[in-house]
């Protein structure tokens, strides 16, 4: 293959944040690997599911959510797979994109996002300031093995993955447990995070491990606030669906039109919602900078009493009343009479009048003159009063940054994946194999899947030996003899079941075992850094793995069934970084 392709298979084998922005058919990709994986089909026997069949579809998704949050961790450990540098990323796909289109959409070269994004220092939230200079992680995403695979890492009592590893988990997982069709579940990518929108009822997101609906989106609690922070302040990059993707930065786009004008539809009620006077006192929880604009009046004994909207809001905590549902009088009776204020408070606004105005005067925020009625009501009151109704209108109506699809040039050249619900997972798999000469995705599934028997072993020999770092840097001390030693002490069980199937070597570091296949490349990868004039090769057969060097010869038995091949380990490998 040219060494485009090859670049683009073998970044479906490492799947790391950069890979999956440059080629957006990853992303889609990593589901049918998931898909693919006896690991996710076994759930079907999992108690937690018995009857399923017979639930409500939401109730499977609940159930489903359950189980994920139960087995699976969140982990944004930045050093999980060693690090790179811009440079050397850069250099790999210049020929691919734009360096400074990059750096406006990429976390690890400079993206900062919107004014929010500046506010809080995003590179020190998500841990990036601590690499100096060009240093930036891999951060790469997880099949669902490599996900399992984390219980064997010291302090991860579960599985663990980032947030495009849950997602594509997700996506998967609806699919083969909760039988949602592919057609209803759309993938969607922001400069620093991803996320599934799922097509039903009035539509479902998931966040990570949670699951979020119309009602929670606009619930006004923390997890509803950590849930709107990528689509309220970041646009979304790529979408990536059953018919294809689209990508924000590419001229074009492979994704059906009609499937992303639903989706573009059904995502954009999914934001918005009447303006009601709940509605209202759930923006005021979800906003603690402006609570500072709001007090509550209170009428008890016969006058008129006000309290500070975060002093009541204080109450809420570890309490199941709300002040803004037919639980405030309870909740009011649990304040401290100190609490209470004889006279309004200067240069607030009073929430109950806000309450009356919505209910007489019906607000529309969609309409033009919705947020100027609320305006010239109430702004007046506070020097900070303007920017808590543009706030409110912000809350609950929000327009999502999508791709235009209409600017785009559409593919027609892909064959449809047709993937049903009534499938089992062998003929989903000889479904998949069979469009892979008509369907870029399908063949790049089977890279993401890690089956050297059914794909060509250069892209993944390329990613070992040149996105190793961990394995590389943690025996950077170590003499070549105590590297050996160190190989062979390692696990013989690899942490994929499905025979053909493959562990990279920094997950058989990471994760302290491999078959010998895996083992053998591992210590290949080792020695192809530390010596890169010294030719190395692998031989390997259904049940051995033989590593040739210069000078010696090193056996190691498999299980993976792999048919005879010679891998190639003199590619040169870099140093590694940290």
């Amino acid at each position: 293959m040219n060494a485009r392709e090859l670049e683009r298979k073998s970044s479906a084998v490492t799947l790391s944040d950069m890979e999956v922005f440059i080629f957006p058919e990853l992303m889609y990709s990593l589901v049918l690997a998931n898909i693919m994986s006896s690991r996710i089909w076994r759930w079907r026997h999992d108690p937690w599911f018995a009857g399923l069949d017979k639930m409500k579809p939401y109730r499977r998704i609940t159930r489903l959510k359950q189980f994920i949050m139960d087995h699976y961790a969140f982990n944004l450990d930045l050093d999980t797979w060693g690090l790179t540098t811009k440079e050397r990323e850069i250099a790999r796909f210049r020929d691919f994109i734009d360096e400074g289109a990059l750096a406006q959409s990429n976390a690890l070269f400079g993206y900062e996002g919107d004014k929010y994004y500046f506010d809080i220092d995003i590179r020190t939230h998500f841990g990036l300031d601590k690499y100096e200079g060009n240093v930036v992680p891999y951060w790469k995403t997880e099949t669902v093995e490599a996900m399992d695979a984390f219980r064997h890492k010291p302090n991860y009592p579960a599985g663990a993955g980032e947030c495009v590893s849950l997602a594509a988990l997700y996506a998967a997982a609806l699919f083969v447990i909760a039988r949602v069709p592919l057609k209803n579940i759309f993938l969607m990518a922001t400069p620093l995070h991803s996320q599934n929108f799922v097509d039903m009822d009035d539509g479902i997101l998931t966040n990570n491990r949670r699951l979020v609906t119309k009602t929670m989106w606009f619930n006004g609690t923390a997890l509803s606030a950590q849930a709107r922070r990528a689509l309220e302040n970041e646009r979304v990059t790529i979408v990536a669906h059953e018919t294809g993707w689209v990508h924000t930065l590419y001229p074009g786009a492979s994704i059906e039109p009609e499937a992303y004008q639903r989706f573009s539809e059904k995502l954009r009620s999914f934001l918005r919602t009447p303006l009601t006077a709940e509605i209202l006192g759930n923006f005021v929880r979800h906003s603690t900078q402006l609570q500072k604009c709001y007090q509550v009046r209170w009428f008890n004994l016969g006058v008129n009493r006000y309290i500070a909207a975060e002093k009541l809001l204080a109450y809420e905590q570890g309490c199941s009343f709300r002040f803004n549902d037919d639980t405030r009088e309870k909740l009011m009776a649990e304040v401290a009479g100190e609490d209470f204020e004889v006279n309004p408070l200067p240069g607030r606004i009073v929430l109950d009048d806000v309450e009356k105005f919505i209910r007489e005067q019906q607000i529309n925020l969609c309409a033009s003159d919705g947020f100027a009625r609320l305006k010239d009501q109430f702004a007046t009151h506070c020097m900070n009063a303007e920017a808590a109704i543009k706030g409110l209108c912000n809350f609950c109506y929000l327009q999502p940054r999508l791709p235009d699809l209409g600017a785009k040039e559409l593919r027609r050249d892909q064959a449809p994946l047709g993937l049903t619900t009534g499938m089992n997972r062998e003929e989903i798999i000889a479904r998949i194999e069979g469009l892979r000469d008509r369907n870029e995705v399908a063949d790049l599934a089977f890279y993401a899947y890690r089956d050297l028997n059914r794909t060509d072993a250069d892209p993944f020999i390329k990613a070992a030996l040149e996105r190793s770092p961990v394995a590389v840097a943690a025996t950077r001390d170590m003499d070549d003899v105590a590297v050996i030693g160190r190989v062979n002490q390692l696990a013989d069980e690899s942490i994929y079941d499905d025979p053909g199937r493959l562990a990279q070597p920094d997950e058989v570091w990471n994760y302290g075992r491999g078959d010998g296949a895996e083992r053998a490349l591992l210590l290949a990868t080792i020695l192809a850094a530390r010596h890169p004039d010294e030719v190395l090769r692998i031989e390997v057969t259904p049940n051995a793995a033989t590593l040739h060097t210069g000078t010696q010869t090193f056996e190691f038995a498999s299980r993976k069934g792999l048919r005879p091949q010679t891998w190639g380990c003199s590619v040169q490998a870099p140093a590694a970084v940290g």
